[in-house]
C-alpha cells in the first residue's frame, strides 16, 4: 500500500528513516550507486517530499504500527 510521508528521524546508526501516515516507519537511504535518493541529506530535500508517498510493505503485511502520531 502506498502511504505518504509526515516526517523523518534519524536511527541509532545516523540514517534517515521516513515516518509514513500508516505508523510504520521505512528508511530512505542515500548510498550511491545502488540507492539513490540526494533528497535525503538536507533538511529542504527531506521536507519537499514530506507528503510524497512511499509503498508500505508493512502495511501490505498487516504489522503492527512502529509508531503513534501525536494528535
Amino acid at each position: 500500500m502506498q502511504r505518504p510521508i509526515i516526517g523523518y528521524h534519524l536511527d541509532a546508526e545516523g540514517d534517515w528513516v521516513a515516518e509514513l501516515a500508516c505508523g510504520h516507519n521505512q528508511h530512505v537511504r542515500h548510498r550511491p550507486p545502488w540507492i539513490e535518493r540526494p533528497w535525503v541529506v538536507s533538511a529542504a530535500g527531506r521536507a519537499s517530499m514530506l507528503g510524497t508517498v512511499l509503498e508500505c510493505r508493512k502495511c501490505d503485511l498487516g504489522a503492527p504500527r512502529d509508531h503513534d502520531q501525536a494528535g
